[in-house]
């Protein structure tokens, strides 16, 4: 069984996380290879290069992570209970 709260912190930390390093992808590579354009469409209100887009996206982010996580485990968990004991002939 997973542990609900630990897997939703790990995945919103990830999410958060994966931003920062899109960011910096953005920062270090030539316009051509840039992230900003994926963002703009993942993230509602997102703005590239501006503190409050920055601060939006890593917020959203963090919060897309931790919402995967509190649908994911009672799913898994629910699977888990119905046919993880089953085995197989």
């Amino acid at each position: 069984m997973l542990n609900t709260k630990l897997v939703s912190w790990a995945l919103a930390l990830f999410g958060a996380v994966s931003f920062i390093i899109c960011v910096i992808y953005g920062l270090v590579t030539p316009q051509s290879l840039h992230m900003h354009a994926f963002l703009e469409q993942v993230l509602p209100a997102f703005e590239w290069l501006t503190w409050w887009g920055f601060l939006l996206g890593l917020v959203e982010s963090f919060v897309f992570g931790a919402y995967a996580g509190l649908v994911f485990c009672p799913i898994y968990n629910g699977l888990n209970r119905r046919f993880g004991n089953a085995r197989e002939s």
